[in-house]
């Protein structure tokens, strides 16, 4: 895998635009959920939101470590009408991060940058257990 440092920037900076719009969309969906049988999601839904805002203090750090710039732009959000609809769209989006950090991992390793990496590993377990849990929800 051959890839620049410049390269690895602009796809943290992605991922970071990413952790923005988990952070949101967590909120929202947290807000807009309804019924009995999602009390405990909604509850969970809210820790999942600081935890995404975590992450992008860390990317932002990691960025800023790496002489890049971190991104204030947010990506793209959903929402729906119906809970279930809501969940589906959150695993999604963990799904998306769950592979985008295996690749960064990856590309981390390859620049050497393992600090990076340890610091990716983190945010990919946490990725990973917010997989779980939305995926319980809808089970």
């Amino acid at each position: 895998m051959t890839i620049t440092k410049d390269e690895l920037l602009a796809k943290l900076n992605k991922d970071l635009e990413w952790e923005y719009a988990a952070c949101i969309q967590y909120v929202q969906h947290a807000s807009v959920i309804s019924g009995a049988q999602y009390e405990g999601i909604q509850k969970e839904l809210l820790v999942h939101a600081a935890e995404e805002m975590q992450h992008a203090v860390t990317l932002a750090e990691q960025i800023d470590y790496l002489g890049g710039i971190p991104s204030i732009n947010v990506e793209k959000t959903e929402t729906a009408t119906d809970s279930v609809t809501l969940l589906q769209q959150d695993l999604k989006g963990e799904r998306q991060a769950i592979n985008a950090y295996k690749e960064r991992i990856a590309e981390a390793e390859s620049l050497r940058e393992y600090g990076l990496r340890r610091a990716l590993e983190d945010i990919l377990i946490q990725e990973e257990e917010h997989e779980r849990d939305v995926k319980s929800a809808l089970e």
